[in-house]
């Protein structure tokens, strides 16, 4: 049975170009994509990347989340340690997170960019962290790129790295669904294939990994629309005004068939520093 006209959230504009417009319009800040909860929805993954940080967080002297963007995982964490410290590399996050972290006590470091973590060869410099050699004891990224030696030098012996991260063809069912035809992924590009090696190299012992698929459930075009905005790489090209007509099927198919079910792809990894290199 068809699901009513054109089967929209209550309380979002009544129409097509109206949701898109909506989207268009409302600004983004930060990582903040509260704006639309509940209209693109995700299955849990089979692991808890809050909860492990928690974990260790109860038993460090210390915290570093690298790649913080305007500090709203890091300020919802129920347990920080005494000292804890977000980096930021994008410059109009820096404000932000500052603003949010600071009166939490959280000291906001800006940063070089590091470059995309990959199991291909790097071009470039690899940008420092401006850190003491061993002054940490858990370093965490959610989906924030970092330099490999310079985790495992800020490290202390004994300390922890616990990271989630977007996983090769996390993106091709969001280019499909926009009318690309990406190219197949390449399993060698998986990051169990390449990342845990990188660790062991600078002294790492592997605890535990994970890969699985992320599976969402769009519910409204206007909310794909934002989030697309925001993350305009996971489909090259994208604007809403390039795309428009293409977001206008898009809700016509979910007022005809309902919430449209796009699979993308994480990794979960936390180890150890045993040695040094």
């Amino acid at each position: 049975m068809p699901f009513s006209k054109p089967h929209l959230i209550a309380g979002r504009p009544d129409g097509i170009d109206g949701l898109i417009d909506e989207a268009d319009h409302q600004p983004f800040s930060g990582w903040d994509f509260s704006w639309i909860e509940g209209r693109i929805t995700a299955k849990p993954l089979p692991w808890d990347y809050t909860g492990a940080v928690l974990e260790q967080a109860r038993r460090s002297p210390d915290l570093l989340d690298l790649g913080t963007g305007g500090g709203e995982w890091l300020a919802s964490l129920q347990l920080r340690p005494a000292l804890t410290i977000a980096t930021e590399a994008w410059p109009a996050n820096v404000p932000v997170a500052s603003a949010r972290l600071g009166p939490l006590g959280v000291h906001v470091v800006q940063v070089a960019p590091a470059r995309d973590n990959s199991g291909r060869p790097l071009d470039g410099e690899g940008a420092c962290l401006p850190f003491a050699t061993g002054s940490l004891h858990l370093v965490v990224s959610r989906h924030e790129s970092f330099e490999v030696p310079e985790v495992a030098r800020v490290l202390a012996p004994g300390g922890w790295l616990i990271t989630q991260q977007v996983d090769a063809g996390n993106d091709l069912e969001y280019q499909e669904l926009l009318g690309m035809k990406p190219l197949p992924v390449d399993p060698c590009d998986r990051w169990e294939e390449w990342f845990p090696a990188q660790l062991r190299e600078v002294g790492f012992e592997i605890v535990e990994q994970a890969s699985a698929p992320f599976v969402q459930t769009v519910r409204d075009v206007g909310a794909l629309a934002y989030g697309l905005k925001a993350i305009p790489w996971m489909v090259p090209g994208f604007s809403i005004a390039t795309h428009r007509g293409r977001l206008r099927e898009i809700q016509e198919r979910i007022g005809r068939e309902g919430p449209i079910v796009v699979r993308q792809r994480r990794f979960f990894l936390r180890a150890i520093r045993r040695t040094w290199a």
